[in-house]
């Protein structure tokens, strides 16, 4: 009867195991950490950034697609409707930009909880926490969680896609995860189709190679799905896909073979954009944690090679130096959210490894090794907070000076409707109530003739540098210092 029941447990215990090891996530209880890592971060951009951050120079761009609050600003080649339709829910009705910041953390925060239990079932849950923690963590991460910007979300789409790629791999009648597989791409390409092209090449050639026509057809109905708008705009108005990648290439200062690694480390230091990039680096303590990353995700591999579960980390490998490559590598400049695709993917490795690192060392260097983890990730976070601070401080005073030129302009007389031409002409266009224009540039939408048609019925500005030289029909129009920049005013009609 001992017997009997000793057996009774140990099944008991093997089906526990089964159900809750450490490759697959005990239901809704082990959803509780990535819940949990979610929410703090969720806090943590309304605590961090705060909502009344107003909108930065590339939110404009994708808000005023949406909003009947301002006019539209120039929509360039590059850029995707994918944000602007994720903001129109609350920027359609509402000109309020606290709203709005509240709104996409709640949506950035509900979107890594859904991103992280794509990879249930691949590693163990506190392997996930850990990997959710360290990508949220990031002070870029914190930034661009509530701004209305692509980044990001291409991030949580590589992290779906991947993750249910894995999935679909170890089990073909998966069909949720072939559905995950295929929105996430399409979340990608919704954002930034060539993006989600870089990342998804390691999918798309081991789909090939291993002829799983299932994974192949779901990732090419995803990456059309979401690219779809993007084509049919570029033979609406750019005169084809290849015109549109021409011009595209052209604003990003033409892609090929160009070095930014060392720009992308001088933007580490809380730089929203570095172009050009130019500067002194960053204090060290900034920039040992990128070193430490690619270092940290070698040994989440070669752990991954020694459990025999190579592919779960070689695959999420693969498509986060897929993603990584052309902004290292192929771009003039640099800006820290461009590598977050890339930080997001690396994240499961290395939280695999920081855990074997704390867990796995035997007898007495157990404890030694748990501390140095831990200190290892304090002081880590004490530089993303700080950096964090830093960024928010600089970009709250830069949108604050656009606030106080559109007041100013509004002084003058330029109310809306009205036109801002020149210098910074996007921001504090859409700060006074305007339209903005340029006559050059990579966001030409106009000529001098129009400007000065349009000063024939509304109010226009044009924008200099101070004593900088403004184009021959703006320069008979009386001059105004506001801050650093000349004013001139067309005079009224």
């Amino acid at each position: 009867m001992m017997a009997d029941g000793a057996n009774a447990i140990l099944v008991r215990r093997r089906r526990r195991e089964q159900v809750t090891g450490p490759g697959v996530m005990g239901g809704h209880r082990g959803d509780r950490p990535l819940a949990a890592v979610a929410a703090v971060f969720t806090v943590a951009q309304l605590a961090l950034v705060r909502p009344v951050l107003g909108l930065g120079w590339d939110e404009i761009v994708y808000v005023s697609q949406v909003t009947s609050h301002h006019p539209a600003a120039f929509f360039s080649a590059p850029r995707s409707r994918g944000v602007s339709l994720l903001v129109a829910p609350v920027a359609s009705w509402s000109p309020s930009v606290p709203l709005l910041r509240v709104y996409l953390a709640l949506l950035s925060g509900l979107a890594l909880y859904l991103a992280l239990r794509a990879w249930r079932g691949l590693f163990p849950t506190r392997v996930l926490a850990v990997g959710g923690a360290l990508f949220a963590s990031l002070w870029v991460t914190l930034f661009y969680g509530p701004q209305a910007m692509p980044n990001y979300w291409v991030a949580i789409g590589a992290l779906i896609s991947v993750g249910c790629f894995l999935r679909a791999r170890t089990k073909r009648s998966a069909g949720r995860a072939l559905w995950g597989l295929a929105a996430g791409a399409a979340l990608m390409a919704w954002m930034r189709p060539t993006d989600a092209v870089y990342v998804t090449v390691p999918l798309l050639v081991l789909a090939l190679a291993r002829r799983h026509r299932r994974l192949l057809l779901a990732l090419a109905v995803g990456l059309a799905a979401g690219a779809v708008p993007w084509v049919i705009e570029a033979y609406a108005g750019h005169g084809g896909l290849g015109q549109r990648l021409s011009e595209a290439s052209r604003i990003q200062g033409g892609l090929g073979w160009q070095i930014a690694v060392d720009d992308q480390l001088r933007s580490l230091g809380g730089r929203a954009l570095c172009r050009p990039c130019t500067g002194s680096m960053p204090n060290p303590l900034v920039m040992l944690w990128w070193f430490v990353l690619p270092v940290l995700a070698g040994l989440g591999l070669l752990i991954a090679a020694r459990a025999r579960r190579l592919s779960r980390t070689l695959v999420p490998l693969a498509c986060a130096t897929t993603a990584a490559l052309p902004y290292l590598f192929m771009i003039g400049y640099a800006a820290p959210r461009f590598l977050q695709p890339a930080y997001a993917l690396l994240a499961i490795p290395v939280g695999d490894a920081l855990w074997h690192l704390a867990r796995d060392p035997g007898g007495k260097w157990r404890p030694v090794a748990a501390s140095l983890v831990a200190l290892g990730l304090a002081g880590h976070l004490a530089v993303q907070i700080a950096v964090l601070h830093g960024a928010v401080s600089r970009n709250t005073d830069n949108r604050r000076d656009w606030d106080r030129t559109a007041d100013a302009l509004h002084r003058l007389g330029v109310r809306p409707p009205c036109l801002i031409i020149g210098n910074e002409a996007i921001p504090i266009g859409y700060y006074a109530g305007c339209s903005s224009g340029a006559t050059s540039g990579n966001n030409e939408n106009t000529t001098p003739a129009e400007v000065q048609r349009t000063a024939d019925r509304l109010p226009v500005a044009h924008l200099t540098s101070a004593g900088g030289t403004p184009p021959g029909y703006a320069r008979t129009w009386p001059v105004h210092r506001i801050s650093d920049l000349d004013v001139r005013v067309a005079p009224g009609p």
